[in-house]
């Protein structure tokens, strides 16, 4: 079967941020007084939307974080994004092939429009995704593992979810792409492959993906 729509994660598979913004949220939470370390900040906030940070700090502590957290650590990152940023490599080659076979895709990230963008124009991906291809789960006001970003992606681009292929690497965003009924990919170029365990099929570089989505056809 062909995939009508190939949604993309963001952060980690379409550019190689999860290092920068996981090292600095864990940096910021220590500082704030809540240790946390880079390993901690993957595995319990990779692929989530910001409110999973401020949840699991007040259940945690029965403590809020500080009412301009989101502010003060978007500007840490994207001043990290403008100096280091780099796509995520062969994805290009990837958002290529998908164009000249005329396969309909679109970006669904649990990050801000704000931060998705921010992220594209560093990287030079933003030639690729049109406002019309980027989602973000300030549109749906919940984030990964919901599936609602899943969900309203494929209705925006007007695909069925069964129709639909996600390309993920956090388990967050596995269990999304499934709840949504949707098939997915899990990325495993770092994130252990138990850990997206639930994934239809699993692949360490991103240009293995055009084989992947031949081999469907």
């Amino acid at each position: 079967m062909r995939y009508d729509l190939v949604i993309f994660d963001n952060d980690g598979v379409l550019v190689d941020s999860e290092p920068l913004s996981n090292t600095l949220l864990a940096a910021y939470l220590t500082e704030l007084g809540h240790p946390t370390s880079y390993e901690d900040s993957l595995r319990d906030y990779m692929g989530a939307a910001m409110h999973r940070v401020h949840d699991l700090i007040e259940e945690r502590t029965g403590e809020r974080l500080p009412a301009d957290f989101d502010a003060v650590f978007d500007g840490r990152v994207f001043a990290a994004f403008e100096r280091e940023l780099q796509p995520v490599p062969g994805v290009e080659e990837v958002l290529g092939k998908l164009t000249a076979d005329g396969v309909p895709y679109c970006v669904a990230s649990s990050g801000s429009h704000e931060r998705i963008r921010v992220g594209h124009r560093t990287t030079g991906l933003d030639r690729w995704f049109d406002d019309g291809r980027v989602f973000s789960s300030q549109d749906v006001g919940r984030g990964k593992p919901a599936p609602d970003l899943f969900l309203y992606a494929a209705d925006m681009m007007g695909v069925p979810p069964r129709k639909c292929l996600v390309v993920e690497d956090s388990p967050l965003g596995v269990q999304a792409a499934v709840s949504a009924g949707m098939d997915v990919y899990g990325f495993t170029a770092m994130t252990p492959a138990e850990r997206l365990a639930g994934a239809d099929r699993l692949f360490d570089e991103m240009g293995e993906l055009i084989g992947l989505l031949q081999s469907r056809s």
